[in-house]
């Protein structure tokens, strides 16, 4: 099978494969806050990390909303690990609050001071990443048009680790058991088994 995106066949594929085919992917679960002090936290399901010297972060918001223009104003923000132990409250900070409501209340989360930015992180994550943002894209379709989307880059600035997931000077995933991202609107996963493989010399 071969479609363009804009021209697939609705009766053979109703629900658009795209973010499925690219998965499973970490949850950006990005905290912020405006410079008037508001407080936001949100999770992305695009997000990853693009660079590993120095260390950056990357979400994407399709349209404004608050984790993007907070971000953007402020020039910082937090990512925080979702676990498999706070998927609920993840779940439950992704619901569409009046503007100003602390999604961490809704959830039922503690936040915890940051270090080197403003933004709090979310207390009881097993990590949290502290980043000042580097750089903010609109990003555009092939035409030049704006899409909407909004691409944030951060550096890492500070890290936060529970160290009870520390085994012999490394961070344990599995025992973190972080979430993931899937397909479609409500698919996740945890970490399968792991295996390792040595990169040819």
């Amino acid at each position: 099978m071969f479609y363009e995106p804009e021209m697939r066949d609705r009766a053979l594929l109703p629900h658009d494969p795209f973010k499925a085919l690219v998965a499973p992917r970490p949850i950006g679960w990005i905290s912020t806050r405006s410079l008037s002090g508001a407080v936001n936290l949100a999770p992305y399901s695009f997000f990853n990390a693009i660079c590993g010297a120095p260390p950056l972060l990357a979400f994407s918001s399709e349209g404004a909303k608050d984790s993007a223009s907070f971000a953007e104003e402020s020039g910082e923000f937090v990512w925080n690990m979702a676990n498999f132990p706070l998927r609920e409250a993840m779940n439950a900070s992704s619901a569409a609050l009046p503007r100003g409501s602390s999604e961490f209340e809704h959830a039922g989360l503690a936040s915890a001071p940051g270090v080197k930015v403003r933004a709090p992180r979310v207390a009881a994550s097993p990590c949290s990443l502290e980043c000042k943002v580097t750089e903010i894209v609109r990003l555009k379709d092939l035409s030049g048009s704006l899409t909407g989307a909004i691409l944030t880059i951060g550096q890492v600035v500070g890290v936060h680790i529970d160290e009870a997931f520390l085994r012999e000077g490394a961070f344990d995933l599995a025992a973190a058991e972080p979430i993931l991202r899937c397909g479609y609107a409500a698919d996740y996963a945890t970490l399968g088994p792991m295996f390792r493989m040595a990169r040819p010399g």
